[in-house]
């Protein structure tokens, strides 16, 4: 199986520094590129010069993820992408587990390692932890992380287990796949595209699956942390997003709940003096209704016959039943 791991960088050179050699080290079954987003500083000079067995891609503009990796994956031929955060540090034989899942069920189409937490290395790391799930509104939660409640790893998750979503940190898909679903919506630009694109997928009946044999250190919010507004601009708004080009059915009664949760999020941002947040998902649900018409179109160019939801609402498991953990739901 060819597999190509593939980092976009924008002005990452320290990133580079400090992960790529654990990419290089452990990686040797695989072809390393780095897609860079037009960077302005001097990350390519530093790719040729410090590591010239990588492989680089120079897109002719900043795209941000989801237009980034579409125009980069154009140019590279493998069985298997494996998109992979350039703030990553990667385990030994990590790869192995993953290649055997591919090989083993051919309907599996995209798969997510155990991510940990870089900067707490004995527990789980928000964006992806041991594999995602959505609820019937849209928020997105994981085997090992809801909300902000983070597990410690215990081997509770050392499994492979079907999931709904694989985190876009270290995500592996098959390259056939990615074309069929012609890639991410470059309309999200970053952040959620990866459910987007996981449940386009089940739509097509293709499995994601988490592969707990296979372990990476993910530093998180190293290019936009969870602090700045532009964050929860973009995780509001592709939320709707998601919902409205994938939910099977009941669209509107869907969204109308989502806008009250939205509305209870901005009080409570507002409750703790961040207003920021506040007007940045008014601003989310604004930029929503400029693409509905767009959003709507693509709605009737997909499949939808799945229950896409695990829980109909993490939101009242979570504060109103105090349910903390996966496996207490």
């Amino acid at each position: 199986m060819k597999i190509a791991v593939v980092i976009l960088n924008w002005n990452g050179k320290a990133l580079l520094q400090q992960f790529l050699p654990s990419v290089i080290k452990f990686s040797e079954e695989a072809t390393i590129y780095v897609a860079d987003n037009a960077s302005t500083d001097d990350s390519i000079t530093f790719l040729e010069k410090a590591f010239p067995s990588v492989k680089i891609i120079k897109n002719e503009n900043n795209g941000g993820y989801a237009k980034g990796y579409n125009d980069a994956l154009k140019n590279i031929s493998a069985d298997v992408f494996c998109l992979l955060n350039s703030d990553i540090e990667v385990t030994k034989n990590w790869l192995t587990p993953v290649i055997h899942a591919f090989n083993t069920d051919k309907n599996t189409a995209i798969v997510q390692p155990k991510i940990l937490d870089f900067k707490q290395k004995t527990h789980f790391e928000y964006a992806g932890a041991a594999g995602g799930f959505i609820d019937k509104y849209g928020f997105p939660y994981c085997r090992g992380r809801i909300f902000n409640t983070v597990e410690k790893d215990q081997g509770q998750y050392n499994d492979t287990a079907n999931i709904f979503w694989a985190s876009g940190a270290c995500l592996f898909i098959r390259q056939q796949t990615f074309k069929q679903l012609n890639g991410f919506d470059k309309h999200f630009f970053a952040h959620m595209e990866e459910i987007d694109l996981c449940w386009r997928a089940k739509n097509l009946g293709y499995k994601v699956k988490y592969v707990g044999d296979s372990t990476v250190f993910h530093v998180g919010g190293a290019t936009l942390n969870a602090v700045n507004p532009k964050k929860t601009f973009l995780n509001y708004r592709n939320s709707l997003f998601t919902l409205t080009k994938n939910v099977n059915r009941f669209l509107f009664g869907i969204i109308l709940a989502r806008v009250c949760l939205d509305g209870i999020s901005g009080i409570k941002f507002l409750v703790a003096l961040k207003p920021k947040h506040t007007f940045a998902i008014i601003k989310a649900h604004f930029s929503y209704y400029r693409h509905i018409n767009r959003l709507l179109n693509q709605r009737k160019q997909t499949k939808h016959d799945i229950k896409y939801y695990h829980r109909t609402s993490i939101v009242f498991d979570y504060f109103i039943l105090k349910k903390k953990t996966f496996k207490s739901l």
